[in-house]
């Protein structure tokens, strides 16, 4: 459990985006997206040069352009949702390559891509310079509740634990010639889902009891802290800077 806990997005490189403490990157994200939610649809260069914005960080950090939008595909869902908004619509309607379309849809389809997309891909620049323990530490130097830190690390902490339990139930039906097909199977499944259910409560159990046996009292151990610099707060904030001025100019304009 003192171990970094690299997670699958965390990709090693050697930039200033890695280097700076989590807190201030989680402060610059939030910061960046508020500002993008808060721009007006119809403003189409804004969202262009909140665009071309986050490409300088993704450049910056040593990134992969296309890694960063493979690992955009978790937006599909909302993607599909956008492109049925025109065509669900109701309103003034115009043609597009000989569809009828709603124009308050073409405009909500836009708006849920433009900003769901530039906020998606922030949180991946995000993910991919930060560890999962800079990260929690990060929320907990934010004065996150303590309790919910406490929470989202020892989901992540034991995530892997539950992914090999449910891995050896799998190899356990499997090999008494079960196989998940059809409606017959959902009993099984639902079964097998209840067990891990209550495994991972007894395994909880037993971690909290050990945890308290070894003078566990509420916070975890901190193995270092080091202070946040203001040059490191003035070099995360340049991106919602950067961006709060993009929002003013579009709204002047």
């Amino acid at each position: 459990m003192g171990a970094g806990h690299a997670h699958a997005l965390y990709v090693h490189r050697t930039s200033v985006l890695h280097r700076l403490p989590a807190q201030c990157k989680i402060a610059a994200v939030v910061l960046f997206v508020l500002v993008v939610v808060s721009t007006p649809p119809r403003a189409y260069a804004a969202f262009g040069a909140y665009a071309a914005l986050l490409l300088a960080v993704v450049l910056a950090a040593r990134l992969s352009p296309l890694l960063v939008l493979r690992r955009m595909v978790v937006e599909v869902p909302f993607l599909v949702f956008a492109l049925l908004l025109p065509v669900v619509t109701g309103g003034e309607r115009v043609d597009v390559l000989g569809l009828s379309l709603s124009e308050s849809g073409l405009l909500g389809a836009f708006n849920i891509l433009a900003k769901g997309s530039l906020g998606v891909a922030a949180s991946v620049v995000l993910a991919s310079t930060t560890t999962i323990r800079d990260l929690l530490h990060g929320l907990e130097r934010l004065h996150l509740p303590r309790q919910l830190v406490l929470i989202a690390s020892f989901m992540v902490r034991y995530a892997d634990v539950l992914a090999a339990e449910m891995a050896r139930m799998r190899v356990a039906r499997e090999s008494r010639g079960f196989t998940a097909t059809g409606l017959r199977a959902w009993p099984v499944l639902s079964k097998s889902l209840g067990a891990l259910f209550l495994r991972s409560y007894e395994r909880g159990e037993r971690v909290h009891l050990a945890m308290r046996s070894r003078g566990f009292n509420g916070t975890m151990p901190v193995l270092r802290r080091t202070p946040t610099r203001a040059s490191q707060w003035a070099t995360a904030f340049v991106l919602p800077a950067a961006a709060g001025v993009v929002a003013l100019s579009a709204a002047l304009a």
